[in-house]
């Protein structure tokens, strides 16, 4: 497993970082509860034959129901080996209100505490905002509480979780954020406008989302009448696969991986298998220019329309 610069930070991290939501709370499609999951020994298992795979980058976050626990628990004898990314709590109400100013210092300071505490450390490698509306990119307050824990030893990077490209583009801008994290992937590649910004301005990229919860994968077939256009268009992707011997799991990864500003890709992986495949997709050899602008030139056509929380609240994911 190759190991990329990510950012300015002077930290390392595996081409692909475990994505540890699958571990903590169930998660994806057709993971209803925790029968579906793995047991804390097998996920313990997992995330040492992780490490012994190469992998060294672990994303986690406070609500992420049991995730830190089993990470603390699983990186015990060997936290010198792994680098830790956890986020913080959510602060902003239902309404859109952040906390008054010592709320909101008293909220990111015990969200970190807590991780701490729960993940067996003494600092943690990235601490991100879990979500970064404009509303928080925009609140000087936050800015300087998350530089002060930096300053404090107890986090060695900052980082935001964005959704939207403006989301991004402030984060990058703002000169706080030294890691961002955003979805990017085959049918949604807006994001990619600002990585020439990241790359320049030293902010580590890590990638989310790259197979879309799955539709890039076996799981994009016989979808729900309303999504038949996305299920058409992922037909489309055979055409980059013919005559390789990977499958559109690993295309996708191979595809973010073949951008040089991005330092990782984020799996979530529950499945021995999955990480089986992650590790065969980071192999180093990724898509040629030709290849690679090609993908870029088979983008969804209607990426506005590609809202998962949307087709779960309208039970079109199943």
């Amino acid at each position: 497993m190759q190991k990329r610069a990510l950012g300015k930070t002077g930290l390392r991290v595996s081409e692909i970082a475990f994505g540890g939501v699958e571990i903590g709370i169930p998660y994806g499609i057709g993971v209803k509860s925790k029968e579906d999951m793995l047991s804390e020994s097998e996920a313990i298992d997992l995330l040492h034959l992780a490490i012994d795979s190469g992998i060294n980058f672990f994303d986690t976050a406070r609500m992420y129901g049991e995730s830190e626990r089993i990470m603390g628990e699983a990186f015990k004898g060997c936290r010198d080996k792994v680098l830790i990314c956890t986020k913080c709590r959510h602060f902003v109400d239902p309404d859109g209100n952040i906390p008054e100013d010592d709320a909101l210092e008293k909220i990111i300071e015990s969200s970190l505490e807590e991780s701490l505490k729960t993940l067996q450390t003494d600092h943690v490698d990235v601490f991100m905002l879990h979500q970064a509306p404009m509303k928080v990119l925009e609140n000087e307050k936050i800015a300087d509480i998350f530089l002060k824990l930096q300053r404090s030893g107890r986090i060695t990077a900052t980082g935001a979780s964005t959704y939207k490209p403006e989301e991004t583009k402030k984060a990058i801008e703002s000169g706080v954020w030294n890691v961002i994290q955003l979805p990017y992937n085959l049918m949604d590649q807006r994001q990619s406008e600002f990585f020439s910004k990241a790359l320049q301005s030293g902010v580590g990229l890590v990638i989310r989302s790259v197979l879309l919860k799955g539709l890039l994968s076996d799981r994009g077939r016989g979808l729900h009448p309303a999504l038949s256009d996305v299920e058409e268009h992922l037909k489309i992707y055979n055409e980059l696969l013919d005559g390789k011997d990977y499958n559109l799991p690993a295309l996708a990864t191979k595809f973010a991986l073949s951008n040089p500003e991005v330092s990782s890709v984020l799996v979530g992986i529950d499945r021995r298998e999955y990480l089986e495949q992650s590790l065969v997709a980071a192999d180093g050899k990724y898509l040629d220019n030709k290849s690679l602008q090609r993908a870029k030139d088979l983008a969804y056509p209607d990426p506005e329309f590609l809202n998962l929380p949307y087709w779960d609240r309208m039970n079109w994911l199943k």
